[in-house]
């Protein structure tokens, strides 16, 4: 058997020092991780989404390279301002009032309609009363005691009172608004004016209810009864649930320039220090969509449910997430979407082959795998030595080397002679020489960080039926077997006539798919 080569360090991109750095943990063998979750007033749309597979993928790589993984999502179910440079009305207070719903119920739908999306795009955790349980799911309000009490131990030193609330002095900190690398005026421009503030940039920790006027969500405190400020929420749930100092705090880049800088001072204040909370800051770019349906002010925006709607299987979406780096802008199309799902299609039909063509005794002891994956030793070990000739350690070894810098799940795709998943698929069924066990068993070790379903998946399970389709699926499959029978007989005016009739009802028919016979409905 031969050696198994030292795993990679693990290398992030600190969003702080704007540069590649070694992960290493504050707790040794732990990995403590902080995400910003969603403000569950509306539906997330899929640029949202884009955030919490970066998230999940670096939990999963953090899993796969053996630490015991804490990860924390918050649900902001209270305090955050429809400005996400904190201007304008409480979200879920502006919801509540144009649907005239009870808040605690909007909070609850969108929630839902949150863990849902979560689950499609098989981010990770088991699903417990209804929700899943991959991180700790922090919401909020059930902190709001806590955060009173984080005003008050920072409040002499660092916080003033105006009529509308109680004030940050962003300039009792040292170097405020570095993560975001502007002196002042950049970030600035962006805060909501408001008479009285010290410095432009101080931002509220708790927001006294105006006079004459009742919240649905309100709160005694020492300023007032009110609500507390949106950024104030991350440092008092990230201290409570990790600690001071953690490893890790996610978020998109647009958390960048003003929340994420006002954690920071938060967690100064509170620590007495100049430490950050955190000690790497991780952001993923943006989801780009050119017709502007990305806003959720744009009606029918683009969500999760609007692309299963239009007959693409969710994780069709987080392999097109995958395949470009996560620090890289991603531009949303439907062509690049369709692209993703016959690439999908095509690794899990190969998984396919190769499950059906492994023995009982060769896939019988992988099941084991599915139930309590490990780490990525434990799997090169194991493998028999009669494979010694095929280099498995180098394709795990390429893999590696490409997750551990920064993540690049870009190229860990097919890129290289040695690291090609889709030759690695493919090849099972063909190379008589490769065992099958222990292909499958690489194959998912790479699909522990891809998240894909890979060996759980078969071709139809990603044929999704578009919401607007009035023909069954037994009939698409009745009139392709006509048309089959019609072209192997060279009946090839019946074939295009059953061809033109599938096509009327709105079916793509592929003819000449390299994947087989395969039809596709149009939305």
């Amino acid at each position: 058997m031969t050696d198994t080569p030292a795993s990679p360090p693990l290398r992030l991109f600190n969003s702080l020092t704007r540069r590649l750095e070694t992960f290493e943990p504050v707790h040794p063998g732990e990995a403590r991780v902080y995400s910003c979750g969603p403000t569950v007033y509306n539906y997330p749309h899929i640029g949202n989404m884009r955030a919490y597979v970066f998230a999940d993928t670096l939990g999963r790589t953090l899993s796969f390279k053996g630490y015991k993984l804490t990860h924390v999502i918050n649900i902001t179910d209270v305090g955050h301002l429809t400005d996400d440079a904190d201007a304008g009305e409480d979200k879920l207070e502006k919801a509540a009032a144009e649907k005239a719903q009870s808040i605690w119920d909007i909070a609850r739908h969108y929630t839902e309609a949150y863990w849902a999306d979560v689950k499609a795009l098989n981010i990770r955790g088991p699903m417990k009363a209804g929700k899943p349980e991959a991180a700790h799911w922090s919401i909020a309000t059930d902190y709001v005691p806590q955060m009173i009490e984080f005003a008050k131990a920072i409040a002499d030193k660092h916080c003033y009172e105006l009529d509308s609330g109680l004030y940050f002095d962003t300039s009792t900190v040292a170097d405020y608004g570095r993560l975001a690398r502007h002196a002042t005026d950049e970030g600035e421009s962006r805060i909501d004016p408001v008479d009285g503030k010290r410095h432009p940039a101080d931002f509220a920790i708790w927001r006294k209810t105006p006079p004459g006027e009742t919240r649905q969500m309100e709160w005694d405190s020492p300023w007032g009864k009110g609500a507390p400020g949106w950024h104030l929420e991350c440092s008092v749930m990230s201290e409570a649930l990790l600690g001071f100092p953690f490893d890790i705090h996610t978020g998109g880049i647009d958390h960048r320039e003003i929340h994420h800088p006002n954690e920071i001072a938060q967690n100064q204040a509170r620590s007495c220090s100049t430490d950050s909370g955190a000690r790497i800051w991780m952001h993923n770019n943006f989801l780009v969509e050119r017709s502007g349906k990305m806003s959720k002010s744009a009606g029918e925006f683009l969500r999760l449910q609007l692309l299963i709607d239009k007959g693409y299987h969710p994780l069709a979406y987080r392999l097109m997430c995958l395949q470009a780096h996560y620090r890289s802008e991603l531009e949303f199309s439907w062509e690049g979407l369709g692209a993703a799902l016959t690439r999908l299609k095509r690794l899990v039909m190969a998984v396919q082959r190769t499950k059906e063509a492994a023995t009982l005794s060769e896939w019988k002891p992988f099941k084991k795998y599915l139930r309590s994956p490990g780490m990525v030793d434990d799997y090169i070990d194991s493998i028999n030595e009669t494979d010694e000739w095929f280099d498995f350690t180098g394709i795990l070894g390429e893999f590696d080397d490409a997750i551990s810098n920064d993540l690049n799940t870009a190229s860990a795709f097919p890129t290289s002679e040695k690291l090609a998943l889709t030759k690695l698929v493919e090849e099972a069924v063909t190379d008589p020489f490769i065992q099958l066990d222990n292909r499958l068993r690489l194959i998912a070790t790479m699909d522990q960080i891809f998240g894909l379903r890979l060996l759980e998946l078969d071709r139809i399970d990603l044929r999704i039926r578009p919401k607007t389709a009035t023909i069954t699926e037994s009939e698409i499959e009745a009139i392709l077997t006509r048309r089959k029978e019609a072209r192997a007989a060279k009946d090839f005016a019946t074939s295009d006539k059953l061809r033109d009739e599938l096509i009327a009802a709105g079916v793509e028919v592929m003819d000449g798919d390299p994947l087989g016979w395969d039809w596709r409905l149009e939305a």
